[in-house]
């Protein structure tokens, strides 16, 4: 687990999780997250890292990689965290196969289709935009 530490602040991603196990692209959102002013984010390319880094306190922000290397359902951090505390952190899916999310679980948050933007994502996640796969479909339904 790689964690990296911004100078400035957004209190809203105070701690973000990248729970992904390809290092390209858990780079780029690392990138664009500390950019945007994260203050820690932790780079989880396991669930065994992810379990490890929830252990040591709570995320506002958990960017979630729907397919790990370890296991292929990822999207079973964001059960975890929305049973854990009173404040579930943000949450946003991030995979190759969106169909894939039950859609219960999808609800929780924007889902990202690879390959995306990290920037839109990094967007999403501070609310300046809902650019998810399912919140673009919600949006183009009505």
């Amino acid at each position: 687990m790689n964690e990296k530490s911004a100078a400035k602040g957004n209190p809203a991603l105070a701690r973000v999780l990248i729970v992904e196990d390809d290092p390209v692209l858990a780079l780029a959102l690392e990138d664009a997250l500390l950019a945007a002013g994260a203050g820690e984010v932790a780079v989880c390319p396991s669930m065994e890292s992810t379990m490890a880094a929830l252990e040591k306190g709570p995320a506002d922000a958990i960017v979630i990689d729907v397919h790990l290397a370890d296991r292929d359902d990822g999207w079973a951090v964001a059960e975890l965290v929305d049973m854990l505390g009173t404040r579930r952190p943000r949450i946003i899916f991030s995979t190759g196969a969106p169909q894939d999310i039950p859609e219960e679980i999808a609800e929780m948050g924007p889902v990202f289709e690879k390959p995306y933007d990290p920037t839109e994502l990094v967007a999403a996640l501070m609310g300046e935009e809902r650019r998810g796969l399912f919140a673009r479909w919600r949006g183009a339904i009505g």
